[in-house]
């Protein structure tokens, strides 16, 4: 089996562009857009786009691929793999603000019954949650989506606070994965705001800031003091929602099995 090029790619995603769709007319001999015509879209010469599909004239620019993956109507999944066989590496992440999940990802996560879980983005707002999550965790509906999110809750919430047993170590753990969330998903330039704000409104928030530290958000154990379950130990697992780069979801699960058949009947009583 020969091995997919770049020239390939572009090749074979231009033939199966429909012009029709960019209100192009006209009988054509061969299928899709002609190569003028796509680089006419990207911006780019015709003659280093067509030294592309060549195989000619050197690697790319990101900024050329990224014209070229607008001008074909690439999803972002055909741009990145694009990205990867001009350059050998995915593009730089670019952050898109989400208003909510998919149904069916909503659905999953409602069958969690013993398990709090909440899907954030990559600046920590709550777009999605279960039942569970509402009990044991806080319940985000009663909230306006602006005011969502996990940081403002640990430093700017009093009853999220006491409910923490150890809240330092939470505090810390969260600003460092914090840190790392954003970066990833190009979202640094989204956060200014919200640091500035939660800068001046706690001095704690401000003062572990200020500390610079960062780390992959991935799994632990925390200690919750609940008014109606009692304390309680949980472990946490975190997963990236595949194709979401913005997407993060975490679960808590119980570790004492009695108080996640505690938690399942209070979810079952709710529905």
């Amino acid at each position: 089996m020969a091995t997919t090029t770049l020239a390939t790619f572009l090749r074979d995603r231009r033939t199966r562009l429909d012009p029709a769709t960019f209100g192009l007319a006209g009988r054509r001999r061969t299928p899709g857009l002609r190569r003028e015509e796509v680089a006419q879209r990207a911006n780019i010469s015709p003659t280093w786009y067509t030294w592309l599909e060549q195989g000619r004239g050197g690697a790319p620019s990101a900024d050329v691929l990224n014209r070229i993956a607008r001008a074909m109507l690439l999803t972002e999944a055909e741009r990145e793999h694009m990205f990867m066989l001009g350059l050998g590496r995915p593009p730089e992440a670019c952050y898109t603000s989400v208003d909510g999940v998919s149904p069916r990802l909503q659905r999953f996560i409602d069958r969690l019954e013993t398990c709090p879980a909440v899907i954030k983005t990559a600046t920590w707002e709550v777009v999605a949650w279960n039942r569970a999550a509402t009990l044991v965790l806080s319940d985000y509906g009663k909230l306006p989506p602006g005011e969502r999110n996990m940081l403002r809750f640990v430093f700017c919430n009093p009853e999220v606070r006491a409910k923490q047993h150890d809240w330092e170590t939470i505090a810390r753990f969260s600003i460092a994965a914090f840190r790392a969330d954003a970066a990833r998903a190009g979202a640094v330039s989204q956060i200014g705001a919200l640091v500035e704000e939660l800068c001046e409104k706690s001095e704690d928030f401000r003062r572990i800031w200020n500390d610079n530290e960062i780390s992959v958000p991935g799994e632990g154990q925390k200690r919750l003091v609940h008014p109606v379950f009692g304390t309680i130990d949980l472990e946490f697992s975190s997963f990236a929602v595949d194709g979401r780069v913005d997407l993060n979801l975490m679960i808590y699960t119980p570790v004492d099995p009695a108080v996640a058949e505690q938690i399942r009947q209070r979810v079952l009583e709710s529905a």
